[in-house]
């Protein structure tokens, strides 16, 4: 097992025996200096990288904070169906929709993305985002921890301690969400199988238990796949309509019977003493998982401002309107609403593990899946923007992968689809500093490969995180203390 060097000769010996244990590469000289005195002061090479890390977030106060939203698309939506058309190529490839216009001369996107094409001023695209799997699983990992890179003895169907952390587990090791409130959150649900397993990427994994991300579960447990309550299934079984369960539940901010606040207050600083006289809790990641999501519970319970924030009751019907009465629509708003009180990364499951995936009856299903989309992303734009957050807000759109450039039909649909496909993605990026109208990267002609500055889930990884203030240089730590490098590649260019 490698371990965290305590002297400069050995920190140099280990540096080629395990380079992902190693501080950034972006490490500069007075560091290093800083690294020679270990030995010196009897710190580890953490304790240093952890001081690092609090001056950099004092030197980064003066910066403005920005959020981000990161919509995922849980299947894999066709980027031949979306935002890559391509009229040109053969029937096979190139599918029933056909392109429209945007109000940025020469950029065209699918015809059931209307509102979107009006708002192309807000947005830009990524044509060229590039992975090497083709399976939900890793395309899930990859995606939703930013590495291409698959950890040892991935389950496919099942989080392990040994995944790579998400995302948003690694973005709340580096931020601080306001009173207490976690920095990060994942709504409506976890994405999962068809047998409603768990996909891995959306914990902590070697950061511990206690980063799980924190899990708003709002949507309602259904069977369907659509935005509910329009619910259906995309395989040979007949349509129904969403029952027993509310479409979209705003968790229960309430108190128990019997606990006031001040009770609840005293009940914290009995916590808060027990805590001081136990040093070794944060070794711990089970308790220390359940201090996390007491704090959360308190600042939730405690502030006016989170608890309206949940309650969609209350918000104008017009509005309620503008992004559809749906899962979809309740989700985005939900998103909207916990970046204006402060939670600086949020991320938002459209749909079920398969809704997206359409290895048949490709083209009525997505009748039925992009206008909700198209309705909630253009509300969620316009709403942000009059709330003065769209500047300050980085809106990313994304699934586990793209679809393939062939149309087939496997035996089980009555009509034709797309398979898998990691090798081309596009993703939408809006907001956050990025110019709309812009197209970064191409595909070839019939939407299989990138033919020009190819993208990785890397690029991806480093743009939320830059965009979120964290200093490229930063680390996050296993149970351990051992430090890992947050970035693996430069932020997406040309976007701003």
């Amino acid at each position: 097992m490698w371990l965290i060097p305590r002297s400069p000769s050995t920190f140099f010996l280990d540096q080629a025996v395990a380079p992902q244990h190693l501080p950034n590469p972006h490490i500069n000289r007075r560091q290093l200096l800083r690294v020679g005195s270990i030995g010196l002061t009897n710190l580890s090479l953490a304790d240093v990288l952890r001081c690092q890390a609090a001056t950099d977030n004092q030197e980064n106060k003066h910066l403005p904070i920005r959020s981000v939203i990161y919509v995922f698309l849980s299947g894999g939506l066709s980027q031949h169906e979306s935002f890559d058309m391509k009229p040109l190529a053969p029937d096979a490839v190139r599918g029933e929709f056909s392109p429209i216009a945007t109000t940025t001369p020469g950029l065209q996107i699918c015809e059931h993305l209307p509102q979107l094409a009006q708002r192309s001023q807000h947005w830009s695209l990524v044509r060229s985002l590039t992975h090497q799997s083709n399976d939900h699983g890793e395309g899930i990992h990859i995606m939703s921890t930013g590495r291409s890179q698959l950890p040892p003895g991935l389950n496919r169907n099942k989080p392990q301690p040994t995944d790579f952390p998400s995302m948003l587990s690694v973005a709340a090791s580096q931020l601080r969400g306001p009173g207490g409130l976690p920095a990060t959150a994942v709504l409506p649900r976890l994405i999962a199988n068809v047998n409603r397993l768990e996909r891995p990427g959306q914990r902590a994994g070697l950061m511990g238990a206690a980063h799980d991300p924190w899990l708003i579960k709002a949507a309602s447990e259904c069977d369907g796949y659509g935005a509910c309550p329009d619910c259906f299934h995309f395989s040979n079984k007949p349509e129904f309509r969403h029952s027993i369960h509310p479409v979209f539940q705003s968790p229960n901010l309430q108190l128990p019977e019997g606990l006031s606040l001040s009770r609840l207050d005293r009940r914290a600083d009995l916590l808060a003493e027990v805590e001081r006289q136990r040093t070794d809790l944060d070794q711990q990641a089970t308790v220390a998982n359940l201090d996390r999501h007491r704090a959360g519970a308190l600042s939730l319970l405690t502030s006016g401002d989170v608890r309206q924030a949940f309650d969609l009751q209350n918000e104008d019907p017009q509005r309620l309107d503008a992004y559809g009465r749906n899962v979809f629509g309740s989700s985005m708003l939900l998103a909207r609403r916990m970046v204006e009180v402060g939670v600086r990364l949020v991320q938002v499951n459209l749909g079920r593990g398969s809704t997206w995936d359409q290895h048949g009856d490709l083209f009525p299903a997505l009748r039925r899946l992009l206008p909700p989309f198209d309705q909630c992303l253009s509300a969620l734009l316009d709403d942000l923007s009059d709330h003065g957050l769209l500047d300050s807000t980085l809106v990313v759109v994304a699934g586990e992968f793209g679809r393939t450039p062939k149309i087939s039909k496997l035996n089980v649909y009555k009509l034709p689809g797309r398979d898998h496909w990691g090798a081309a993605q596009s993703i939408l990026l809006a907001g956050g500093g990025v110019q709309g109208g812009r197209t970064i990267g191409a595909t070839d002609d019939i939407g299989a490969y990138p033919v020009n500055d190819p993208q990785t889930p890397e690029n991806l990884a480093a743009t939320i995180y830059s965009t979120l203030g964290i200093p490229r240089d930063a680390h996050w730590h296993d149970p351990t203390g051992r430090p890992y490098p947050t970035y693996h590649a430069a932020p997406i260019v040309g976007l701003s």
